[in-house]
């Protein structure tokens, strides 16, 4: 069989949808196909690499020029297929790439020069990688010569991101860039997506080559698992059939293989309850009965309580992550395990799985959902969950996610947040920077569709929202794209509002202002005895920076509200506006936390409905399973334990 050849055409890679975003096709088979040919012709190393970025599909590249890379920017000025978007920051550009990735289900691009530029990218890149999203990084690299001598802007940016990227390269022949970007684009998006990074010494860049098209591939060492073992299904099939309490574990992987429908066509089919972490929102709809929310560290008392008191976990594109988990050894301890995953390194990481299953989740769920279905029509009977879902319900509607109005009348966040996803609606797509209002988005805006919520979930990267929104904006043009940021993290990459203005790229800021770094202010709150040791940012007491200000400055709209009579108004103003970016600042109360919580390293049992308020499951530290627990909660008891406005406050979904 000969070597797969790289792709030609976006068009091919990708089909448009009816909302504007596009999806790729199944992992695996990315970038693998297609037969555009062309001739050998004598280029520069620099036009190697635009020639292959158009014959890549690319459209969009985020970079900042410097002297080692200069020599592709000249190229990059003639070509008629790729826009390349002049960022402020080199860790905006990353970024950029991540939410243009996020929303298309493409890799996105950014380039930077050698030396800090490179550096500048080690946050990004890590935090791609670590949320298993395609994005490719070209770097220019001093001369093959200056290599090791300390050179100016050297760094070695190879070796630097080694652990945080998927793979790299370090091209040293101008011959070799049209194969190196294929397999790089190749390795990005296949499998389980990540991080892949290109660094081209200048002289490379600058020396004659030869172009042609299309490369082959030869990466005989990688070669991903999208075929589940029908074996391993089968088993699978058997614990699910056997199971009383089972929760379908909810993990981004499904969103990563475009397997939202065949979720549902499982959930549905089974009956079985369903859980979404962080990075899984709008994997399943928030509106669909049979959902109980995200679980983990905030996560719904509902969600986590399925997970406890489960006795099956059938595990779908997660890796049991500490934030889901909170201490391993008293995650769901009556449970067994079902657990699929592309990458073999993740099934019994952190959880010993009882059946493994190595396959894209696409393919996975689907040949389980076969399974079931021909087993329960063969046998005219299906498990009966009703005692489990009894419990769930029990749990669900005494403690539903909630919030308290502030004490000091100052405007709420969560119901800030409620309403910008109100009039944003399901379509929209809402990224979050990291801290309480990244929380309270993924709570308090409900989620319907894939690929609608963008956030950092596995690095935790202040500074993600507005880069992260403007890539976004860029993948789905004709999409309403909110950034839902905060002060602490606005203040770090703002400045891209600048590249949004010039770039003609109209995202929307909401900025969640309560004057601190909230989420170390609770924290603080709660476990150093209020001593709040340099959270308080100033932007509250002496307003600096006046937010309004300075979004004008960068040629932006810009509102503050401060009441909730204004928060409809503003928002309503905001999405009025088409041709620039608009800032609304909402100032919020400082006190505001962030519940449900589980505390930093205790376990799941412990989960805390509201301060001081933990629901009764985790009471009954002897029972074994939720037939036992649910015989232990009565309504009288649920509802004496259930915080008082759990069900009246609007925030409730």
């Amino acid at each position: 069989m000969s070597a797969p050849t790289a792709r030609t055409d976006a068009a091919d890679r990708a089909a448009r949808t009816g909302d504007g975003r596009t999806q790729s096709p199944a992992a695996g088979n990315l970038r693998a196909v297609g037969q555009h040919t062309v001739a050998p012709e004598r280029v520069s190393g620099a036009q190697s690499v635009v020639r292959s970025l158009e014959e890549l599909g690319v459209d969009v590249v985020f970079g900042i020029p410097g002297g080692a890379v200069l020599p592709v920017y000249d190229p990059l000025l003639d070509s008629q297929k790729v826009r390349h978007v002049l960022v402020r920051h080199e860790q905006g550009a990353g970024h950029a790439a991540t939410g243009y990735a996020q929303v298309t289900g493409r890799a996105g691009v950014c380039m930077a020069t050698s030396g800090p530029g490179a550096t500048n990218l080690v946050t990004p890149l890590a935090d791609a990688q670590m949320d298993s999203v395609p994005v490719v990084a070209i770097t220019g690299q001093v001369g093959k010569a200056l290599i090791g001598t300390d050179a100016f802007q050297e760094a070695d940016i190879s070796g630097i991101t080694m652990p945080i990227t998927k793979h790299n390269f370090l091209v040293s022949n101008g011959a070799d860039i049209p194969r190196v970007m294929a397999e790089a684009f190749h390795i990005a998006e296949s499998g389980r997506p990540g991080a892949v990074l290109v660094d081209i010494p200048k002289d490379v860049l600058q020396s004659q080559t030869t172009f042609s098209w299309p490369p082959q591939i030869d990466l005989p060492g990688y070669r991903p698992v999208t075929k589940p073992h029908g074996k391993q299904v089968r088993e699978a099939a058997r614990l699910i059939n056997a199971a009383s309490a089972p929760v379908l574990y909810v993990g981004g992987g499904v969103i990563k293989a475009n397997a939202t429908e065949e979720l549902r066509e499982l959930a549905e089919l089974t009956g079985i309850p369903v859980v979404t972490t962080l990075m899984a929102r709008g994997a399943f709809p928030d509106s669909h009965e049979q959902h109980l929310g995200m679980p983990g560290m905030h996560g719904t008392v509902a969600a986590v309580a399925g997970l406890q008191r489960s006795d099956l976990l059938i595990t779908l594109g997660a890796r049991f992550d500490d934030r889901v988990t909170g201490q391993l050894s008293s995650f769901a301890p009556n449970a067994k395990v079902i657990h699929a995953d592309i990458d073999p390194a993740e099934i019994g990481k952190n959880r010993v799985a009882d059946v493994p299953i190595v396959g894209d989740c696409k393919a996975v769920i689907a040949d389980l959902t076969e399974t079931l279905r021909n087993e329960r029509a063969t046998s005219g009977t299906s498990p009966d969950i009703s005692e489990w879902w009894k419990y769930l319900d029990g749990i669900r509607s005494t403690y539903p996610l909630s919030y308290d109005r502030q004490a000091d009348g100052s405007l709420s966040p969560e119901y800030v947040i409620s309403a910008i996803g109100k009039a944003g609606g399901p379509d929209a797509v809402y990224c979050a920077g990291v801290g309480q209002h990244q929380m309270w988005a993924a709570q308090f805006i409900s989620y319907e569709k894939p690929r609608t919520w963008l956030n950092s979930g596995g690095l935790g990267t202040m500074g993600y929202a507005v880069p992260a929104a403007m890539g976004a904006k860029m993948g789905a043009p004709e999409t309403e794209v909110w950034a839902i940021d905060g002060d602490g993290c606005f203040q770090m990459t703002n400045q891209e509002l600048a590249t949004c203005a010039i770039e003609g790229i109209p995202i929307k800021v909401a900025l969640i202002n309560n004057g601190n770094l909230g989420m170390v202010r609770q924290w603080q709150t709660l476990f150093y005895e209020e001593r709040y040791s340099n959270t308080d940012l100033a932007t509250h007491s002496r307003r600096i920076p006046d937010f309004v200000k300075l979004a004008e400055a960068l040629g932006c709209a810009a509102f503050r509200a401060e009441t909730e009579e204004e928060v409809d108004e503003v928002i309503a103003k905001a999405r009025e506006i088409h041709d620039r970016p608009v800032v609304i600042d909402f100032i919020v109360g400082a006190d505001a936390q962030v519940w449900p919580m589980v505390a930093a390293g205790t376990g799941n049992d412990e989960i805390m409905a509201a301060r001081d308020i933990r629901p009764l499951f985790d009471d009954d530290e002897s029972a074994s399973g939720p037939v036992e627990i649910h015989q232990t909660m009565n309504a009288e008891q649920s509802v004496a334990k259930a915080p008082a406005d759990a069900s009246a406050e609007k925030g409730n979904r």
